[in-house]
């Protein structure tokens, strides 16, 4: 019997070079272009913490391009909710790899 691959295990994920080149907006509304977010949500209100986790998680699963990370994430608001987002392991290892301080962060 052939091992399952998941699709999460092939794809490739991008990280930011540094948390300060991530720039992106902490409040008011959000639209995520249909490239990160097919959903029919598509619009985050970042002053609500949920929404913004939500959007985070988008952002960091399907860019493709690191000028996306540096338009949607912020890397203070990054370190403050990491432990909440709900990520694939390869998400999350190639971040922490990079940035260990989001471990320790929260």
């Amino acid at each position: 019997m052939a091992e399952r691959i998941l699709y999460s295990e092939q794809r490739p994920y991008l990280a930011a070079e540094t948390l300060d080149e991530l720039v992106g907006p902490t409040s008011g509304v959000v639209e995520l272009p249909q490239r990160l977010d097919w959903s029919e949500q598509g619009r985050y209100n970042l002053d609500d913490l949920r929404e913004l986790s939500v959007m985070y998680e988008r952002v960091l699963r399907e860019s493709l391009d690191v000028a996306d990370l540096r338009s949607y994430l912020n890397g203070p608001m990054l370190r403050r909710v990491w432990s909440r987002l709900f990520l694939p392991r390869r998400v999350r290892e190639l971040w922490e790899g990079r940035f260990p301080e989001l471990t320790q962060a929260a």
